[in-house]
């Protein structure tokens, strides 16, 4: 089963499998009409009609709209995690930082380019829309810190987590203009962020 929101971000959990997976299909036709309508247009009607279930169960879960795009950024950011520690899995040990901050960025781009909504929702930051708010990129730093300290055989300190921090801060500048200049993001803007990074944490992790 696809990985649904920590239970903090929703009214009442899912206890059953058959509840999880309407949740899913709730939070997948949510991430549709993102991408169809926008968030303005966005209504929790629109999104219980594309899910095929009863309003009230939308309601079960979600008092409003933003509450659904709360709980879809946080489903991106398990997904996300969940993809990067995959990927370091395949990859072996024998890659540094390196292979990291390749996979970290890589995985990034990739659903920024193809999963659902998340264009707009990402991991919290841009909602409202337009909106830039420091604390999801806090939360990605700390869950960076907590997925790759074993890997790079480092603590899990206040110094690495602000090492991550800054990359974060970094790249989510960066890729946000490469795709305001490209829809599918500018790959010389994408190259010129990979350096900057790699500069940054050759000087911090070396």
């Amino acid at each position: 089963m696809k990985s649904v929101p920590h239970a903090t971000s929703l009214r009442r959990a899912p206890v059953q499998r058959r509840s999880a997976e309407r949740l899913t299909r709730i939070l997948d036709a949510c991430a549709d009409l993102l991408d169809e309508v926008g968030y303005d247009a966005l209504s929790t009607r629109a999104v219980a009609q594309r899910a095929s279930v009863p309003i009230g169960s939308v309601y079960r879960f979600f008092g409003n709209k933003r509450e659904m795009a709360d709980a879809l950024a946080q489903r991106n950011l398990e997904r996300y995690s969940e993809r990067v520690t995959r990927r370091l899995r395949q990859s072996g040990e024998d890659g540094g930082w390196r292979t990291a901050m390749d996979a970290v960025l890589d995985e990034y781009l990739d659903m920024k380019r193809t999963a659902p909504g998340f264009s707009l929702v990402d991991f919290g930051n841009q909602i409202p829309v337009g909106a830039r708010n420091s604390e999801p990129n806090h939360r990605v730093a700390d869950r960076l810190t907590e997925l790759l300290s074993g890997y790079l055989d480092r603590e899990p300190d206040e110094d690495l987590r602000r090492v991550f921090l800054i990359a974060v801060e970094t790249a989510d500048t960066l890729v946000h203009l490469a795709f305001r200049v490209a829809p599918e993001g500018d790959e010389q803007i994408i190259g010129e962020a990979r350096e900057m990074l790699r500069a940054y944490l050759a000087r911090a992790l070396d």
